[in-house]
């Protein structure tokens, strides 16, 4: 096997068992920070071995005994810890609610966003620090400094590895909700100067809301966010030209959507939406991308539905950017003059955000306004680092 097939192999192998393997090491040794560091030493270990030696036939249980006998090494002057770790036997229990504990724990609101992130892909996705750093594009020793002092945070503050209970559950799990969802973010566009999207994140926040739907079944927002993901993910193939330029969803070529993931991911919408009764912005935000997939033409869609449905996701979560999608919507709902009235009183919410910008920019052009149109590209361009979209708003200068 070639190395890269190794290495995607081998991450594959991780997501699947790395966060079971530190769900389980974390129960039994009762610190956080001595099981992610074994189970991320195994996992290193398997960088540099499995594309010289191939990988094992049962890697989960290769990636166990290394991190086992890593730990008996380590940790060998703790007694304590030898002797749990020598209770500790192949194959680990399958618990769930471990690695539900284990992300909970990683996205505490003690800890900063940023540090959330890179502990929670570093934990439960089993990605190195290496890996995390390439993703986001940062120095690998940032990365290294937020997972280090996260883990200091959670021993100091006594951070309790459990899953919140009662009245705390709604507004942790809301916490946990919006890192994966943050991170998906970052891989479906990325806010880098170097790349449009990172699929490598956004596999992983896909893959983590998959889990999280899995363990927490009678929560709606976990399918919910796990529908959304996959209903934008299903149009990947028609979101870039083959020159890596932005296809805006206008011009995409419905065709290549993924008819097979857009129809299961509006089955799981509709089925959570009847068993359970309790919207939430996820689920919302997944209608409205249901609107767009279900349209076999843009000429098709349902434009007053979706703008109904922004105006439930306002009253559940009011937000400036919510606001200002919905105005795209009411300019082919109602014409651009009503979207532009309602867009002018964003401006100084959102002055720094360049898809504001860019947006008024087009209602202008309706408009007859090519001057001001021309001025607003402009600041948009400005204020993105996005290479896609950067390309996409000075073609738009050039043509206007």
């Amino acid at each position: 096997m070639d190395e890269p097939a190794t290495h995607e192999a081998l991450a594959l192998v991780v997501r699947e068992h790395a966060g079971r393997l530190a769900a389980s090491l974390m129960s039994l040794l009762g610190d956080f920070s001595a099981a992610e560091d074994l189970v991320q030493d195994a996992v290193e270990i398997a960088l540099e071995r499995w594309p010289l030696e191939g990988v094992p036939d049962r890697p989960d249980a290769w990636l166990f005994t290394v991190a086992r006998r890593r730990g008996l090494d380590v940790l060998r002057r703790e007694s304590t810890y030898r002797a749990k770790l020598a209770q500790l036997t192949w194959p680990v229990p399958a618990e769930p609610d471990d690695r539900l504990r284990l992300v909970f724990t990683c996205c505490h609101p003690a800890l900063s966003r940023p540090a959330q992130i890179a502990l929670t892909l570093r934990v439960v996705c089993g990605l190195s620090t290496a890996q995390i750093a390439a993703a986001f594009l940062v120095p690998e020793a940032t990365v290294a400094q937020r997972i280090t002092r996260a883990k200091k945070k959670i021993a100091e503050a006594g951070i309790p590895y459990r899953i919140p209970a009662g009245e705390e559950l709604p507004a942790r799990l809301e916490q946990v909700l919006a890192v994966i969802y943050l991170l998906f973010n970052e891989g479906y566009l990325s806010s880098t100067a170097e790349r449009a999207q990172a699929r490598d994140l956004a596999d992983d926040a896909e893959w983590l809301a998959a889990l999280l739907a899995n363990l927490l079944p009678k929560e709606p927002e976990a399918a919910g966010l796990l529908a959304l993901i996959r209903l934008h993910r299903a149009r990947g193939a028609a979101r870039f030209n083959a020159d890596g330029r932005l296809v805006l969803l206008a011009d995409q070529d419905r065709t290549r959507w993924d008819r097979k993931v857009i129809e299961d991911a509006i089955a799981l919408l509709t089925r959570t939406a009847r068993t359970h009764r309790r919207p939430g912005p996820y689920q919302l935000q997944a209608a409205i991308v249901a609107c767009h997939a279900e349209a076999e033409r843009f000429e098709d869609t349902d434009w007053r539905q979706i703008v109904v449905l922004y105006d439930l996701l306002l009253a559940l979560a009011p937000s400036p950017v919510t606001r200002l999608h919905r105005a795209v919507a009411v300019r082919y709902a109602s014409g651009p003059e009503a979207a532009l009235a309602e867009l002018e009183q964003l401006g100084g919410v959102l002055e720094r955000y360049a898809l504001l910008h860019a947006t008024r920019a087009e209602l202008l052009r309706d408009l007859g306004r090519h001057a001001e149109a021309r001025q607003a590209d402009g600041r948009a361009l400005e204020l993105t680092a996005n290479p896609a979209q950067q390309a996409l708003l000075e073609e738009r200068l050039r043509w206007d």
